[in-house]
């Protein structure tokens, strides 16, 4: 969640990623806006279908940018539910993960 630089941006995500989640991951993704982005999702437990919406529009809204949003760590739970949503993440993938 916090800035290492101006310029580049890192966000934890937490374990349930539900509803009620949607609107602060938002918020939180809506000021870190114009800074490259690394996002850990090595925590989450549970993702919900709105949240992965804020998360394809924030990757959407970063490659108009042109700033780099990447994910650094995703758990199995976080990956898994995004194949079965039928979202694939790989070109978000850091380089180190992708399989």
């Amino acid at each position: 969640m916090a800035s290492t630089t101006a310029e580049t941006g890192s966000l934890k995500l937490v374990s349930v990623l539900d509803l009620n989640e949607a609107s602060v991951l938002h918020g939180q993704l809506t000021n870190m806006r114009g800074k490259d982005l690394s996002i850990d999702a090595s925590g989450v437990e549970r993702v919900g279908v709105q949240c992965v919406q804020v998360l394809m529009a924030a990757a959407n809204a970063w490659e108009e940018d042109k700033k780099t949003f990447v994910f650094d760590k995703v758990s199995d739970a976080f990956g898994k539910s995004m194949q079965l949503i039928g979202i694939n993440i790989d070109h978000l993938l850091a380089k180190e993960i992708q399989q």
